[in-house]
């Protein structure tokens, strides 16, 4: 069973279409894609890259993988990896395992199975999220499996040494959170800041395998160097209630953005309430929501939540990602779900002007499986001409294993976009299903990773993953 399995312990369903919106037509752009590795899995290295991955300034890049490199019941421990891009073109590029997390045993309590990518500071630390490990005392399928951790990897001081794992914090599951998901976030002071998909003390989502319907928290640096990083939980969703409108969230994404006041944007992936709708069993009703959580006047008072936008079938349901904000204060997202066909969609939120204090939401585009892409999982990446690129986590074609796309920004004159699909994810030894966020380089190629495919033969037929480039 793979964490992606586990993650919610709930279907993901299409739903029918209510709806008929029109689309603009599709187009396929003839990008190259290269796999610049493939993961083997098993003991030796890891299986399952998930989150986002980023390059140093050599060029280099890391990530971090779900599964591999060891057993931590009931999964693999999962690991960070460093990619280093060859020195002459053609040449493969050389991966490095950094860490092999231990998770929770007799002589460990260490992290395992990253729910998140990585983000790194400016001295090349590297920090990241286990969903699970730790000293939390969490139970899963009859297995004490921990509540989950924040980690840094310190880089070795001398040349071919070895990184240094720290655990920053240890979930504790109740009022605290459990289970963190998604890449964290630092602000301009240090602090980090990430969700976690239960815990929290508030609602039933997803009893009896998890409690509550998640947190964001933030992690605090300590003053001195190797000191107690502090964590505040600054909101706990309650989830919904059925038949009642104007539910909370529930199931926070990772990946939060912070705004120039630093106020917090991001998405549950149900909550809600919309009569009633995407009905996510314990964990109430909702077809998610796109939200803010606003700092205090003064310290230690509660952090204010508004629920900027409630989702709903027909305009596309459930997004498993988090928001991308622009210049002019406008989020972008995805919906998984939804929508025409139940395949998902694009949406903007348009910040209010004036004196109105209500968000606009649009639908940017709405996928089709046969025509390209269904399903996305992944945030998105805009360009400086105002073009969009993601991925879509089923699609291409008739075979339904993923793309890259990429929504051009609209005419002055004309509102609609249109859009090219760059790359469609066949068959193995490519990658399929891509689940993590875009890099966009400054030459317009784009970088991520899928979470099968590739030449590894230890995870069965479907391989281990890759990390993918696609160039223009």
């Amino acid at each position: 069973m793979t964490l992606k399995m586990l993650k919610y312990h709930t279907s993901r369903l299409f739903w029918l279409c209510f709806l008929a919106l029109m689309l603009v037509a599709t187009a396929f752009a003839e990008w190259n894609e290269s796999v610049l590795y493939s993961f083997q899995g098993g003991n030796s290295d890891g299986a399952v890259p998930v989150g986002g991955i980023v390059f140093d300034s050599k060029g280099n890049l890391y990530g971090a993988t779900a599964e591999g490199g060891g057993q931590c019941p009931p999964l693999y421990c999962g690991t960070v990896f460093h990619l280093t891009p060859p020195a002459k073109n053609g040449d493969p590029w050389t991966e490095t395992v950094l860490y092999v997390f231990k998770g929770v045993g007799p002589s460990s309590a260490d992290g395992s199975n990253p729910g998140g990518g990585l983000v790194m500071d400016s001295s090349g630390n590297l920090y990241g999220t286990t969903a699970y490990g730790g000293t939390g005392n969490c139970v899963l399928l009859g297995t004490k499996v921990g509540c989950g951790t924040v980690y840094e990897l310190s880089p070795p001081a001398e040349k071919g040494g070895n990184w240094t794992e720290r655990i920053l914090y240890n979930f504790q599951s109740g009022k605290d959170g459990y289970l963190p998901i998604g890449d964290l976030t630092f602000d301009a002071v240090g602090n980090l800041y990430g969700a976690t998909v239960y815990g929290g003390g508030y609602g039933s989502c997803n009893s009896p395998y998890y409690q509550y319907c998640g947190t964001v928290f933030r992690l605090h640096p300590p003053k001195q160097k190797d000191g107690k990083w502090s964590e505040r939980v600054l909101y706990s969703f309650k989830g919904g209630t059925a038949g009642k409108g104007g539910g909370d969230g529930a199931e926070p994404n990772g990946g939060l953005v912070l705004d120039s006041k630093g106020s917090i944007y991001g998405t549950t992936y149900y909550g809600g309430d919309e009569s009633g709708e995407c009905d996510g069993g314990d964990t109430g009703t909702g077809c998610g929501t796109a939200f803010m959580l606003s700092p205090p006047s003064k310290m230690c008072k509660p952090w204010t939540e508004t629920t900027l936008h409630r989702f709903n079938v027909q305009e596309g349901a459930t997004p498993a990602a988090s928001v991308v904000l622009d210049e002019d204060g406008n989020l972008y997202g995805t919906v998984y779900a939804g929508g025409n066909q139940g395949s998902g969609g694009v949406f903007e939120l348009t910040s209010p002007a004036g004196k109105s204090h209500v968000w606009t939401e649009k639908v940017l585009y709405l996928f089709e499986a046969a025509a390209g892409g269904a399903g996305p999982e992944a945030g998105l990446v805009i360009d400086g001409a105002g073009s969009i690129y993601g991925t879509t986590y089923y699609g291409s074609g008739d075979e339904l294993q993923g793309s890259v796309f990429r929504l051009k920004a609209p005419h002055k004159s004309q509102g609609a976009r249109s859009i090219d699909y760059l790359h469609g994810f066949v068959r193995a030894p490519d990658g399929l299903f891509p689940a993590a966020g875009l890099v966009l380089d400054g030459a317009g190629s784009l970088y991520s990773t899928t979470q099968e495919g590739g030449i590894g033969t230890s995870c069965g037929h479907g391989g281990c993953g890759t990390v993918f480039e696609v160039s223009p």
